[in-house]
């Protein structure tokens, strides 16, 4: 739960507003109505209307309103309806207030307004295209992304949105030579290295930045109101301190002009060097884990991986898959104790403790140079045994 006291969003809303916005999608403006305001958790209601047309001056020009009811893929009829962040997005405008079309709140949640969006599914489905996909939306593994960023590699102007994650490096350089026209862009690595952050300043139509788990970012980098005057999502998690701050200081004030701005898990050089090893370093900061919980899965985690190594440093033999029964069998128990009366290992922390074995696991195979296939299935089978997780 946020802990602001603010009662009211940064750019005024009231429930009943009905908001229009452009949409590259349908070339149209869309609408919506906000349906409630939870100060709570920084969150309202938004009811996408059934409508598209050039820009209005009044509510008068939509004229009968009605909620867009999808029936594109599984959705059966259902409204398009959330509730997302409370900052009304800068391409967005409040046209006038009417009654509530519908009261009931909705169940569904999302960070960013993507008013428009179902519209456009929708539309294309009554056409009878079923296999539809945004124009200019692409998603790279790293290897193709690095392929596309090579030298004499052509630009391609017509992508307006790219995602790639597990990145090991990137050359924001590169990518705004490239990608030139870029409103949307999520950047995730893995410890990874960013390099030249500073010329995502060249994206002058950029409206969405998410980047995590990237480092090598420094404040003389920071992304300029000025320079990149659309932009109306703004998050940051698991970057450089210094970069962090001075993104925060920079674009904290332009929620009131329509920017949206999450800003997580900024990290000091100390911590990326101490948990460069560490699979386990996302829970560092999660919410709901403590710091002395995620101290403790840590040491927890570096006493059973000294065990693992310890057992797969003698002969193989017929003790050793009992003694690795034995060792994920601890490390079960251990985390048990840990997960307590208050549980917080869920399906995520679940997948993650045995991620963090098998990359165990995985590093003794290059460096014995041999299968370890059945001393993973006696460590495993030991966890499976004694988890309450």
């Amino acid at each position: 739960m946020s802990d602001t006291t603010s009662a009211v969003p940064p750019r005024p809303l009231s429930v009943g507003d009905i908001v229009v916005g452009p949409t590259d999608l349908l070339g149209e403006w869309v609408a919506a109505q906000v349906t409630s305001i939870d100060p709570s958790w920084k969150k309202v209601g938004v009811l996408d209307l059934d409508w598209s047309g050039p820009e209005p001056s009044s509510t008068d020009d939509l004229g009968v309103i009605e909620p867009l009811v999808l029936t594109h893929n599984s959705w059966n009829g259902r409204l398009s309806y959330v509730n997302c962040d409370w900052v009304l997005p800068r391409s967005f405008r409040v046209l006038g207030s009417l009654p509530l079309i519908h009261d009931q709140p909705s169940n569904s949640y999302t960070s960013s307004w993507r008013v428009g969006y179902q519209l456009a599914r929708q539309r294309a489905w009554d056409r009878g295209e079923r296999d539809w996909n945004e124009p200019g939306e692409l998603e790279m593994t790293p290897a193709d992304l690095d392929h596309a960023l090579a030298d004499g590699a052509p630009v391609q102007s017509d992508v307006h949105s790219l995602k790639s994650t597990g990145l090991s490096e990137v050359d924001c350089l590169r990518i705004a030579s490239t990608f030139p026209n870029l409103k949307r862009l999520t950047l995730g690595g893995n410890l990874g290295q960013v390099t030249n952050a500073g010329m995502l300043n060249k994206l002058g139509r950029l409206r969405d930045l998410f980047i995590s788990d990237l480092f090598g970012m420094t404040k003389s980098d920071c992304l300029l109101p000025i320079e990149v005057p659309n932009l109306e999502y703004l998050y940051l998690d698991s970057v450089p301190h210094e970069y962090a701050s001075a993104m925060r200081s920079r674009w904290r004030s332009e929620a009131a002009n329509g920017t949206s701005v999450s800003i997580t898990k900024a990290r000091k050089p100390e911590w990326v060097q101490e948990n460069c090893q560490n699979p386990l370093r996302d829970w560092d900061g999660r919410e709901h884990i403590s710091s002395g919980r995620f101290k403790k899965a840590v040491a927890q985690f570096k006493k059973t991986r000294s065990e693992v190594l310890e057992v797969l440093s003698g002969q193989p033999g017929e003790t050793t898959s009992r003694r690795l029964e034995d060792v994920g069998r601890n490390y079960a128990s251990a985390f048990n104790r840990l997960d307590g009366r208050s549980p917080f290992i869920e399906t995520e922390e679940r997948e993650e403790l045995f991620a963090a074995l098998d990359k165990v696991m995985a590093e003794s195979e290059l460096e014995l140079g041999r299968s370890l296939a059945a001393e993973r299935l006696a460590l495993l089978s030991g966890v499976e045994d004694a988890r309450d997780w």
